[in-house]
């Protein structure tokens, strides 16, 4: 069977969509002035859908899913080239705070923020926004996810840098997507409107689609106007404050307390609310940025599939694994051995304390099978017998 890695995603040629190589390609003009770029990383999720390997205190950003480093440890890494180290922030829980320095090096715990409680992307987003607009009034900031595979990293450090630059000059927000190669229905689409005159490399976000269901995927595949939403944003910090001082007047009257150090109260009292729905799906002033590199959010296991290097069989094995007679299968011992004979599309975990066997194709619906778990089960961890 073939390999089921995933095809990297490349540019759809068209002339009226054509980005001017100097803006968004890293161009080394001298004539330019770059702006201070930061960078933010959102690392305070659990992963529940690579249960059993993910567990509250070992969530998927701390593991190798997609190679032989954690996925945090990737992220940081592709981004430090770009961004001085004294710049770059993880937004996280406390809890999480030690298995991060462990697992990046070189990180220094000044450079987490630790969300007293999690409320969602647009408070933390704004706490870091705040933070960093105190110590930095002109600061661009890319927000990043910690749990991406994106490649090649040049390309990426590239058009981050060509989009920070149109961040500062015209005050926007602006988000990055990619050229859907499959019909994803476990992603987010952007739909593109019109070029903007001023910055032709960029165009007006017409609408923002959560996940579709595969036959409106499958169009939107097929459209040359939707983009897959990556999640990754390029902003200037002060930019971001002033939308969310129009759009969620509730969210930035609190964001005060942040200067009298009380930031547990701005997290007790600021309401749950992502970015999307809080900014990004009612302002004006998104704008997005195709980009060419391959992009993949890590969110199931049939992603380490596309991800991880599989044998002439299509199987992905991790750890001490045997497969005879197996086919597009994908196979993780963190603990003992585990050996396939004749088996086809399924997905096999072992842990010290747990065996899990699924369908390939319905390892998206792992949430829904945790609920019907007893607890004992659903937070066991890996060093558990």
């Amino acid at each position: 069977m073939a390999n089921r890695r995933c095809v990297s995603v490349r540019r759809i040629s068209s002339p009226s969509r054509s980005a001017p190589r100097d803006s968004l390609r890293g161009s080394t003009n001298s004539s330019r002035t770059e702006p201070p770029l930061w960078a933010v990383i959102l690392a305070g999720g659990i992963g529940s859908r690579f249960w059993p390997v993910s567990t509250p205190s070992r969530p998927k950003q701390l593991l190798p899913l997609a190679g032989p480093d954690p996925l945090i440890a990737d992220t940081v890494a592709r981004i430090a080239p770009l961004v001085p180290r004294e710049r770059i922030r993880i937004l996280t829980n406390a809890k999480l705070a030690p298995a991060i320095l462990e697992s990046v090096p070189g990180l220094d715990r000044a450079q987490l923020m630790i969300e007293p409680e999690a409320k969602g992307t647009a408070p933390a987003l704004a706490w870091a926004a705040h933070t960093i607009a105190r110590e930095d009034p002109d600061a661009v900031m890319v927000s990043l996810h910690s749990d991406h595979v994106i490649r090649p990293a040049e390309e990426f450090r590239a058009l981050v840098a060509g989009t920070a630059r149109l961040a500062a000059e015209y005050g926007r927000l602006f988000t990055i997507g990619v050229r859907p190669t499959r019909p994803e229905t476990g992603f987010g689409y952007i739909q593109v409107g019109e070029r903007i005159a001023r910055a032709p490399e960029a165009f007006d976000v017409a609408d923002f689609v959560e996940k579709p269901d595969r036959d409106t995927a499958r169009e939107y595949l097929a459209r040359e106007s939707y983009l897959w939403n990556t999640g990754i944003f390029v902003w200037q910090a002060r930019t971001l404050l002033s939308e969310l001082e129009q759009h969620t007047p509730e969210l930035a009257a609190l964001l005060p307390l942040l200067d009298a150090g009380r930031t547990e109260a701005f997290f007790e009292r600021v309401p749950v609310l992502s970015i999307d729905e809080g900014l990004l799906e009612v302002s004006p002033n998104v704008a997005v940025v195709e980009a060419s590199f391959d992009w993949d959010d890590i969110g199931s296991w049939d992603a380490v599939g596309r991800r991880r290097e599989a044998d002439e069989s299509g199987n992905v094995c991790v750890g001490d694994v045997y497969a005879v007679d197996a086919e597009d299968c994908i196979a993780w011992a963190d603990a003992g051995s585990v050996v396939l004979f004749g088996t086809r599309d399924l997905v096999v975990v072992r842990t010290a304390g747990l065996t899990f066997v699924a369908p390939r194709e319905r390892t998206a619906e792992l949430k829904e099978l945790l609920q019907r778990l007893p607890d004992r089960l659903r937070r066991l961890e890996p060093s558990n017998g």
